[in-house]
């Protein structure tokens, strides 16, 4: 490769460029085409540098699809112009499309099974969250009934007041 042809580097920061002014651009239009659009390009820089994280790593629409985590027909019908610089920037390397190496897909696996990991984690802590906020309303209602039982008892020994206690006044027997 020659200086002046770019490279997986060189494409990638393109990309990376392109995405954020896209994403600037599309800034009014709403949040969901600005998230669209940086995780096209983040997954096109992923794919280019050759460290995919949720795809194959082939530098094909349906990677980068899958890499950025939308359906096929975003990029096809909706993002053309990040499809077009993708395969532009596909053509610019001067390669065919090759699959990541061996080192990448193991990387993508581990952190394939870290995430499937880390989410049956959450999961399981969400289940004890909502199990121990069931468990404190429950003693919020038993406290407040407690409270409302303490009052009335405080009542009844308030109306009794006024009856003399004789069993204090008894004089033990000799």
């Amino acid at each position: 490769m020659s200086p002046n042809e770019p490279g997986p580097r060189a494409g990638a920061a393109l990309a990376q460029l392109v995405g954020q002014a896209l994403a600037h651009a599309h800034a009014d239009s709403g949040s969901e085409d600005v998230a669209e659009v940086k995780a096209i390009t983040d997954a096109m820089v992923r794919l280019l540098i050759g460290a995919p994280l949720h795809s194959d790593g082939k530098l094909t629409i349906v990677s980068l699809a899958v890499e950025a985590g939308l359906r096929r027909n975003k990029l096809t019908h909706k993002h053309t112009g990040l499809k077009d610089l993708f395969y532009a920037l596909i053509k610019a390397r001067g390669s065919s499309p090759e699959p990541a190496s061996e080192a990448a897909q193991a990387r993508g696996r581990k952190q394939q099974e870290d995430l499937v990991r880390v989410r049956a984690e959450r999961g399981e802590l969400r289940s004890q969250a909502q199990l121990l906020a069931r468990i404190v309303q429950v003693l919020e209602i038993e406290n407040h009934r407690l409270k409302e039982t303490n009052a009335a008892l405080e009542q009844q020994l308030a109306a009794r007041a006024g009856v003399p206690d004789l069993a204090g006044r008894r004089q033990p027997r000799p």
